[in-house]
């Protein structure tokens, strides 16, 4: 039986609590639920726990943008991945920004999927190549080290609950877009590497998602890549026509 498709919308530090709660309502009347794709909302972590009591939880999931990896302790304004339970669903783990502006290192990154995992939330593990990596031809080399890096402690009983999502770097933002072509290369660079960790039937299973500056314009074209199960969105989250558009398109290719 076919996983359902995946749209994950990254709202990142944009949105204080009343926007984010009219922007959740606005949301909530353009767009159905659906019985074959699942959408997911991350917004800022202070949100969190007020939206989870708004939402409708068929029409919508939850997901953290970021967390500590302990469960408990004296680590002074950090937010526990034990007290996300209940309120989120999915967690973002490994983000380009995450790894490039706050140096979160594969140790930090492997300890935070292994703890979602933990605590029944599933986390979405970001990988993906720089402009200078992608330029020096070192695209598989990347992404097979944040791939094992990532994935380290996590057994083969609990690998399925691993969401993947390919976020080249020097696509994210910039108007510079991932072709089809180069995703669908990296996508199947991603399987064969879940291969040779965890096997044939989990490559096949285990969904993988695009995130890079995808637009209404582009969505269906990635979406039609194969091995691609859903999308990571991040600006055009934000703007509710662009977003809502999204979701259509998605909707029509999956039930044509």
């Amino acid at each position: 039986m076919a996983r359902n498709k995946l749209i994950i919308a990254n709202w990142k530090m944009n949105f204080d609590m009343h926007q984010s709660s009219i922007f959740l309502h606005k949301l909530s009347t353009k767009i159905g639920i659906y019985n074959n794709i699942d959408i997911i909302l991350s917004p800022s972590i202070f949100t969190l726990q007020s939206l989870s009591l708004q939402v409708n939880h068929n029409q919508f999931k939850l997901a953290a943008q970021n967390f500590y990896w302990r469960d408990q302790g004296a680590f002074t304004g950090e937010v526990a991945i034990s007290q996300l339970r209940g309120i989120v669903q999915y967690a973002l783990v490994g983000h380009s920004e995450r790894r490039n502006i706050f140096h979160e290192s594969d140790k930090d990154i492997r300890a935070k999927v292994a703890a979602a995992i933990r605590n029944d939330i599933r986390p979405i593990l970001c990988i993906g190549e720089t402009s200078d990596e992608r330029n020096h031809g070192e695209t598989s080399l990347v992404l097979n080290d944040q791939l094992v890096g990532g994935l380290a402690n996590v057994s083969s009983e609990d690998i399925e609950k691993v969401v993947i999502a390919y976020e080249p770097v020097w696509a994210i933002g910039s108007g510079d877009n991932a072709d089809p072509e180069q995703v669908q290369k990296a996508v199947k660079m991603i399987r064969t590497q879940v291969k040779h960790l965890y096997g044939e039937k989990v490559a096949k299973n285990i969904q993988v998602v695009y995130g890079g500056s995808v637009q209404p314009e582009s969505a269906v074209d990635y979406m039609a890549v194969p091995g691609v199960d859903g999308l990571l969105v991040g600006g055009a989250s934000l703007n509710l026509e662009k977003f809502e558009q999204i979701v259509q398109k998605i909707d029509n290719k999956v039930n044509k």
